[in-house]
């Protein structure tokens, strides 16, 4: 694999990642109680900040002349599925809420750290992925601590 089709595969895979995201906090708002607007507040900023996020990661596909994904990745969308019955038994509190948003925290650090672990990329996408995986383990260590709060 060429060091360009290596660098705008991965940066597609990231692209799908930070959809996965942004879908994963809007079904989360949409699942919280009306007490829970701080937790909206947040979700709300951090699909924000996926949306920079890919913006970042789109505008580096486009400099290798590659279309940019717009979907999001099959595990995705089997998560989110998984929420949709894991809910029915479990409720929509806080805590699940929190433990899901967690979870796919775990998924983006995990695509990023494999993508980080591709040899043919080149020393800019690097850098651009290890900068963004960097801001998104700060967004995972806030719902953590936030989860491990609720009793």
């Amino acid at each position: 694999m060429s060091n360009q089709t290596a660098n705008y595969e991965t940066l597609n895979d990231l692209i799908e990642i930070n959809n996965d995201r942004i879908v994963g906090y809007e079904k989360a708002i949409e699942e919280l109680q009306p007490e829970d607007s701080d937790l909206k507040s947040l979700f709300a900023q951090m699909i924000v900040e996926s949306q920079k996020l890919k913006m970042e990661l789109a505008t580096e596909v486009q400099r290798y002349g590659s279309d940019i994904e717009t979907g999001t990745t099959n595990s995705g969308k089997i998560y989110r599925a998984w929420m949709d019955v894991k809910a029915i038994f479990t409720g929509h509190d806080r805590k699940t809420v929190l433990n899901n948003c967690e979870f796919g925290e775990d998924a983006a650090q995990k695509a990023y750290k494999t993508a980080l672990e591709m040899d043919n990329l080149s020393e800019d996408v690097r850098a651009l992925i290890t900068k963004q995986k960097a801001q998104l383990r700060v967004s995972h260590d806030e719902i953590k601590a936030l989860r491990d709060s609720v009793a």
